[in-house]
């Protein structure tokens, strides 16, 4: 059933006094179209001619009963969807039709809303699964040498932008929340670009203390410090006719930001203890997923480092943006996955696709490939239900952590203080109590924390750094 067609709906049964009323029904409620069958032989001979998305039919009926029916629908075409209608008497023979194939199934008299309302989730149900298996073809036709999979507005849109970008050496800031691909895009831009004859180097700022980030950045002489026995080529250096990719860069302390300003302005680079400096040829790509703007106002990021790094800002969409992307990308991850850990190929119900759409995507991509990593590695079935995407202990975990986040907050003592002031120390209070709230739920493990927090390891760490908690006193 293709986007933008009247779902098409199959009534099935001997009387035809239920067929007029049912097809007037379902043509003024729900402004389907609507087809009409007094036998089984008859049902077959319209699927076969016009393929419905919906097949609603009486069990009880002369030569080919609605039973049988249904065995021989499920085998022609497992999406359609078929609901069984019976009188009294027989709700034992439903039932196990029911394991068969069906649906569900409705009981004679039944009320009009109810079956409008069963019937409006089938053709849903028939949506998804049809929408399954076109990605799956999609994804076999794939482009994915960039490594973007989705066709939504906002991706293509960045994407497009992106290669328009890649072939010049201008400096790229890419902007987005946690996991929404932004070292994606940089080796993207580095990829199409005609420095990709040499490897892109990565630096990931948060991650390296204050004095060690610099040394790597730029490099040493022997002697320029205690433990410097030897010169040191710098990651500057070293990407020489490539491009370096400053990773979360509103990290990097203020004493650094200068030297890298002078990198920016002069294309020129001073290892520690050298009093010459030297040219370099890079092309600088930098991501956050910061408020780059509230930090120069708070004194914590150079306002002329960030206009020489915004030359071109690419924001990456979260997934909230691109919504129908995700039945697509849920499907990427799973066969990557099954690929990855010897699986059997699975397949969603649509139940579960349509609880991955109305999930709320704090981690965005990231959150949704750890989600289908886990279930392609852990379930024992190759059918991915809705119950198999998340268990009831993190859920309860993360309500759990909400709780004490908000209990321990208290606004009422900053009341006397300016706004600001108010602001930085209730936001103390909430990382004191989130990040501790994330360590009690799991025993101290900063690789676990970091995912129910949907950021990356690394961000997670500098934080705790930041506000001088240690994750060994929870475990």
């Amino acid at each position: 059933m293709s986007t933008g067609v009247c779902p098409k709906i199959l009534v099935v049964d001997d009387e035809q006094d239920m067929l007029v009323f049912l097809s007037k029904m379902l043509v003024k409620k729900c402004g389907y179209v609507v087809m009409s069958a007094a036998s089984g032989e008859e049902a077959l001979t319209n699927v076969q001619a016009e393929s419905p998305d919906v097949v609603l039919t009486d069990i009880k009926m002369p030569g080919m009963d609605g039973l049988a029916l249904l065995q021989r629908l499920c085998a022609s075409d497992p999406t359609m969807t078929i609901i069984l209608m019976t009188g009294h008497g027989t709700i034992e023979m439903a039932v196990r039709a029911l394991k068969d194939g069906a649906y569900d199934f409705v009981e004679k008299p039944f009320d009009n809303e109810h079956i409008l309302q069963t019937i409006r989730r089938a053709v849903e149900r028939t949506r998804l699964l049809r929408e399954n298996i076109q990605l799956h073809h999609q994804l076999s036709g794939h482009d994915h040498r960039l490594g973007f999979v989705g066709r939504s507005r906002k991706l293509v849109e960045t994407v497009a932008l992106i290669r328009r970008v890649a072939p010049s050496s201008v400096t790229v800031l890419i902007r987005g929340e946690s996991g929404t691909g932004k070292e994606l895009a940089a080796r993207a831009l580095h990829n199409l670009s005609p420095r990709n004859q040499r490897p892109m180097v990565t630096v990931n700022c948060p991650a390296l203390p204050e004095h060690i980030l610099e040394s790597e950045l730029f490099g040493y002489r022997r002697g320029a410090f205690t433990g410097a026995d030897r010169d040191k080529t710098g990651l500057f250096a070293a990407a020489d006719g490539s491009s370096i990719f400053l990773d979360e860069i509103a990290d990097i302390p203020v004493s650094v930001q200068t030297k890298l300003l002078r990198v920016l302005q002069e294309k020129e680079v001073q290892p520690l203890g050298q009093n010459r400096t030297f040219k370099v040829d890079v092309r600088v790509i930098a991501s956050t997923n910061q408020d780059l703007e509230a930090k120069i106002q708070r004194g914590e990021f150079r306002e002329d480092l960030f206009y020489r790094l915004n030359v071109m800002t690419i924001t990456m969409p979260n997934l909230a943006a691109m919504a129908t992307d995700i039945p697509l990308l849920a499907q990427h991850f799973l066969e990557r996955y099954c690929l990855e850990h010897g699986r059997p190929s699975m397949e969603f119900t649509a139940d579960a696709l349509q609880a991955l759409m109305q999930h709320q995507w704090q981690g965005n991509i990231r959150e949704l490939q750890n989600i289908i990593n886990r279930c392609a590695l852990l379930n024992e079935q190759t059918i991915i239900e809705r119950r198999d995407l998340w268990n009831d202990a993190s859920e309860e975990g993360t309500a759990g952590k909400r709780s004490v986040v908000h209990d321990s907050i208290d606004t009422t003592s900053v009341t006397h203080l300016s706004y600001q002031d108010a602001k930085n120390q209730v936001l103390q209070q909430f990382n004191d109590a989130y990040l501790t709230a994330a360590l009690k739920t799991t025993a101290g493990n900063v690789t676990a924390a970091a995912r129910i927090c949907g950021m990356e390891r690394q961000a997670l760490q500098r934080l705790l750094r930041r506000y001088r908690i240690e994750s060994r006193s929870f475990r």
